[in-house]
C-alpha cells in the first residue's frame, strides 16, 4: 500500500471548515468527492491541520493510501474536477507510516486586517476602522512567547488532552493601512488565533497592554477572550515538517 501526501490551497469563504462533517460543505468533502471520481472509489483522507468555516490556506495537506502508483498527469485532472477555489499543488509518495498531522513540527498562521473600506478585499481581511494603538499591540504579541498554556484561547467543548502549546513567533506587521498578524506555533487549539487577535484588538482600543493579556491567559477562561473576529481574514500559510523529511519521497508537480 502507497501512501501520499496531497498539499492543497483554498479559499474557504464558501465552506464550513476544512474536516469533513456531516450535512455541510467541506474542503476535505469536496476534495475527497474529487478523488473518488478520479479513481473510481472512495479515497479516505487525513487532514494536517483544521481550520474553521471562512478561513483560507496557502497550503495544507491531507494524506490517504492508495495501492497504485499516481500518474503525472493526476493532479491536472483531479484540479479539473475541484471546484475553483480548491487547488491542489503537489502529490507525494511517502514513506508507510508517515502522518501529515502528528509529523508536522508547525503551522504558521496570518491574520489581515485593513482600514480603509475596501470592497475587494470584504472576503479576505477584518474591516477595522477604529484607531488602532500600534505600540500597545506589538507588546501584547510579544507577552505570548513563552507562554504555554491556552485554555483561554480555546473555544468551549473543545475535546483535546492539553491545551499547551509551543508558540515560535507572534508579532504585527504594519503597512498603512494593512496590518497582519503573524504567528507560528507547534499546534494551535480550536479558534485560538482569532481569539488571540480578537482579544489583543479589543485591549489597545481600551488603552490596556500586556499586563491586562497576561491576566487573560492566566485565568484559563475563555469566557474573558474576544474570538467575534470573522474567519474571512485567517489565513494558515504554511505546515512545516522536519528536515528532509520529503527527499525520499517522489512529487508530482502540476
Amino acid at each position: 500500500m502507497n501512501r501520499y501526501f496531497l498539499e492543497v490551497a483554498y479559499k474557504g469563504s464558501r465552506y464550513s471548515g476544512f474536516q469533513i462533517q456531516e450535512n455541510a460543505l467541506t474542503v476535505q468533502s469536496e476534495t475527497e468527492r474529487a478523488l473518488a471520481v478520479y479513481f473510481r472509489k472512495p479515497v479516505e483522507l487525513t487532514g494536517s491541520s483544521r481550520t474553521d468555516a471562512g478561513v483560507h490556506a496557502l497550503q495544507n495537506y491531507f494524506h490517504f493510501d492508495l495501492e497504485e502508483e499516481i500518474p503525472a498527469r493526476a493532479i491536472y485532472n483531479l484540479n479539473s474536477i475541484l471546484p475553483e477555489d480548491i487547488a491542489i499543488h503537489s502529490i507525494t509518495l511517502v514513506r508507510p507510516g508517515c502522518h501529515c498531522r502528528f509529523d508536522a513540527i508547525s503551522r504558521q498562521y496570518r491574520y489581515d486586517i485593513y482600514r480603509k473600506k475596501n470592497p475587494f478585499l470584504k472576503e479576505f481581511a477584518y474591516y477595522y476602522p477604529y484607531e488602532i494603538n500600534f505600540e500597545r499591540l506589538t507588546e501584547i504579541a510579544e507577552e505570548i512567547l513563552g507562554f504555554h498554556d491556552f485554555t483561554s484561547f480555546s473555544k468551549r467543548n473543545t475535546q483535546v488532552k492539553t491545551f499547551n502549546c509551543t508558540i515560535m513567533d507572534s508579532r504585527w506587521v504594519f503597512d498603512g493601512d494593512r496590518i497582519s498578524y503573524y504567528i507560528k506555533g507547534n499546534r494551535f487549539l480550536r479558534g485560538m488565533v482569532r481569539g488571540l487577535v480578537g482579544t489583543m484588538l479589543k485591549l489597545a482600543r481600551k488603552g490596556e497592554g500586556a499586563e491586562a493579556y497576561r491576566d487573560i491567559l492566566e485565568g484559563k477562561d475563555c469566557r474573558r477572550a474576544d474570538f467575534a473576529v470573522p474567519g474571512g481574514g485567517l489565513w494558515l500559510e504554511k505546515v512545516e515538517y522536519p528536515e528532509g523529511y520529503f527527499e525520499e519521497g517522489k512529487k508530482i508537480l502540476p
